[in-house]
């Protein structure tokens, strides 16, 4: 192999070894009490900071790019803008809104050295309702107006656990929007619903959408994303006749309002939430549009993803006990291939390994060679498996025949393909040539 492609996966290979990153006694196992939370632990995706916050390693950072990615390109498709918001908002603007006392117990605050407080913020609506204030009134050729950020958000949770799904600092997208008018609002809603409902099928792990509630946000419509689990924290219900589903925080009875069948009850994990707030931020703080000349309260909207709870959701549904697996469009790494070990019969077929990460790579299809050729084959087999790469290329025992042969371990398939290189090229390719334009995000 080159030395320049030697040189740069061994940077990011060998940072990647399981049991260099998270020392099996890093955290009491009283305390990994979910499939995701201990199989991320394990196998170096995360490592805790303190209680309810986590380091992303290598690989989990680059699983939630790979969702930042698939996000930012269904927001495009709305016509949504990004932008950046400060992790500290004034908590003047929480005490205007009226939501300081509801929820001060979960708040993080702080003071600076001229005494003003300030919150770490959960969530954003104060702020930016109160950015578009110091620009009204808008005209309404300037609606609808849809922002949204990408960042880390906090909550003091009494007590964290679950690993990403329920921590005290976790990554959110969350959208603001602004129309003229309540139809219009509802417009907006329903696309934003669409581009949701599109972002949760291109990850594709089954999900459901519920009517949600609207807690201490408010507003008077809301819709909630879910994965259905048994450590999920949710409780909803669904009728198995019209499919309507709801949380059971706003449906506690045993039958459908709809049709009167008997409702099936779920444990679930909120992944996304939306909600229609009508005026109850712009009215406060301000936040206006000029109609005829009159100033009115703006429509808002907002509309959150929790995307660090999406991947740990994702994998704790989809994993087995003892293997991660990831969904094909968020895998860190779509391929794993995995030389021979140094000084083994097969070593003379090590070039091999430079042939498949090349043509893979050229292709589009992101891969990641396991040059630890210290290790035997198998050792690293099992570690590329318990990481949960979908595709395994394994250079092994059959490549020192007359016509060479090489293994490809397919996860999603739980099925082992012998084939030659010419045949272990087509299927890689047949099996990643998605029609979804997410799934082969090469970063």
């Amino acid at each position: 192999m080159s030395k320049k492609l030697l040189h740069h996966v061994n940077r990011v290979s060998r940072l990647f070894q399981p049991l260099n990153v998270v020392p099996k006694d890093s955290i009491p196992q009283n305390e990994v009490n979910s499939k995701s939370h201990k199989l991320m632990l394990d196998v170096g995706i995360i490592k805790q900071a303190s209680s309810g916050m986590y380091n992303l390693l290598p690989l989990g950072l680059r699983a939630l790019d790979k969702l930042h990615a698939l996000v930012d390109k269904e927001m495009e498709k709305i016509g949504a803008q990004k932008i950046l918001m400060p992790h500290l908002t004034p908590s003047s603007l929480w005490k205007k809104t009226g939501r300081l006392e509801e929820g001060i117990q979960e708040l993080f605050m702080l003071a600076d050295r001229h005494k003003r407080e300030y919150i770490l913020s959960p969530t954003y609506e104060e702020a930016i309702t109160h950015l578009i204030s110091m620009n009204s009134p808008l005209s309404p050729k300037t609606l609808p107006l849809r922002l949204y950020q990408i960042s880390s958000k906090w909550r003091d949770e009494k007590k964290p656990r679950l690993g990403l799904l329920r921590g005290r600092e976790f990554v959110m997208k969350d959208l603001y929007t602004f129309d003229v008018d309540s139809e219009k609002a509802r417009e907006t809603y329903e696309s934003v619903c669409a581009a949701y409902d599109s972002i949760f099928q291109k990850i594709g792990v089954d999900f459901i959408k519920v009517i949600g509630h609207a807690g201490l946000i408010g507003g008077s419509h809301s819709h909630e994303y879910h994965y259905l689990s048994d450590v999920g924290e949710d409780n909803i219900a669904t009728c198995p006749s019209c499919n309507y589903s709801a949380n059971t925080e706003i449906h506690s009875e045993s039958t459908c309002l709809k049709c009167q069948t008997h409702l099936q009850h779920n444990t679930a994990i909120e992944v996304g939430h939306t909600f229609l707030l009508g005026k109850k931020y712009s009215q406060p703080l301000n936040a206006t549009v000029s109609v005829n000349g009159t100033r009115h309260p703006l429509e808002m909207g907002c509309f959150g993803l929790g995307l660090t709870r999406i991947l740990a959701a994702a994998i704790e549904k989809l994993s087995t006990e003892e293997e991660l697996r990831w969904p094909i469009a968020l895998a860190p790494y779509r391929i794993c291939i995995i030389p021979p070990k140094k000084g083994s019969k097969e070593e003379l077929a090590a070039d091999y390994a430079e042939s498949f990460y090349k043509m893979i790579n050229s292709a589009g299809i992101d891969a990641i060679l396991d040059d630890r050729t210290e290790f035997t084959i198998g050792k690293r087999l099992l570690e590329a498996k318990r990481t949960g790469y979908p595709y395994i290329v394994v250079i092994g025992k059959r490549v020192i025949k007359e016509s060479p042969l090489f293994e490809v371990h397919d996860l999603s398939k739980n099925e082992l393909i012998v084939s030659s290189f010419e045949g272990v090229i087509d299927y890689l390719f047949t099996a990643n040539d998605d029609k979804s334009d997410v799934n082969n995000i090469v970063l």
